[in-house]
């Protein structure tokens, strides 16, 4: 997360490290998550690219710091991953997985799901100010990954000036979400990706989630936000 600062532990309860082998010994962070029930995590498709062995993956939940595990973290290995059909490398599009965990994990103040909000708040949430990004990604562009779980506060920002002339120019379509500032400097990097854009909704004074974190023009430049899967366009594939 570019501009953000460390999240209060046990923030984001519904945020997942997920995790790849490396060199048949040790587990390292690749990709944000998302936990929807007691075992399926959502992330992004590209996490995926090349790495579809279950066997090489770990899903970590309740953590705060990677490198120190508390007593509240769970650790679980992959019984599936599931790669939306339609997905596309090359343009992002259906950038949405799977990872079914091989045994339930126990909800705690730590581990919990997160929501999915119903239709009738999505004009509101879609639009929102007040919405949040996290993740134990890098710090800046060309920076290093943070071993503590960050977070960041974003707006969604229109499609129209998203996808302007001196921005995107059109790559953004309707099953994806804008968000960050359009001036830079808050934004989700390497090792973001697939983790959770949530806003605030004041009425049920709850988080929703909304969007998980997809590609971008390098990190926290100006006119180049986060570009995030809508997830409102994914329920029913869900």
């Amino acid at each position: 997360i570019v501009g953000g600062h460390e999240a209060p532990e046990g923030a984001w309860p519904g945020v997942v490290s997920l995790q790849v082998l490396r060199g048949g010994v040790r587990f390292m962070h690749l990709c944000g998550g998302v936990l929807l029930s007691r075992r399926a995590v959502l992330t992004a498709g590209h996490c995926v690219d090349g790495r579809t062995d279950p066997c090489s993956w770990r899903a970590v939940l309740g953590a705060h710091n990677l490198q120190k595990h508390g007593p509240y973290t769970a650790r679980r290995r992959i019984r599936r991953i599931i790669v939306h059909s339609q997905f596309k490398r090359e343009t992002f599009e259906n950038d949405v997985a799977v990872f079914e965990l091989k045994s339930a994990v126990r909800y705690s103040l730590y581990i919990q799901p997160m929501c999915l909000p119903p239709a009738g708040l999505l004009p509101a949430l879609e639009n929102g100010s007040d919405c949040y990004i996290s993740g134990w990604g890098r710090t800046a562009e060309k920076g290093k990954t943070s071993s503590v779980l960050k977070e960041a506060q974003v707006g969604i920002l229109p499609p129209s000036l998203c996808n302007s002339s001196e921005g995107y120019a059109g790559l953004v379509n309707n099953k994806a979400l804008c968000a960050g500032a359009w001036a830079g400097g808050t934004d989700s990097c390497q090792g973001d990706s697939g983790g959770p854009l949530v806003c605030y909704h004041p009425d049920t004074d709850r988080y929703f989630l909304i969007g998980i974190a997809s590609f971008g023009v390098g990190c926290g430049r100006p006119k180049y936000p986060g570009i995030y899967v809508r997830l409102s366009q994914y329920t029913a594939w869900i």
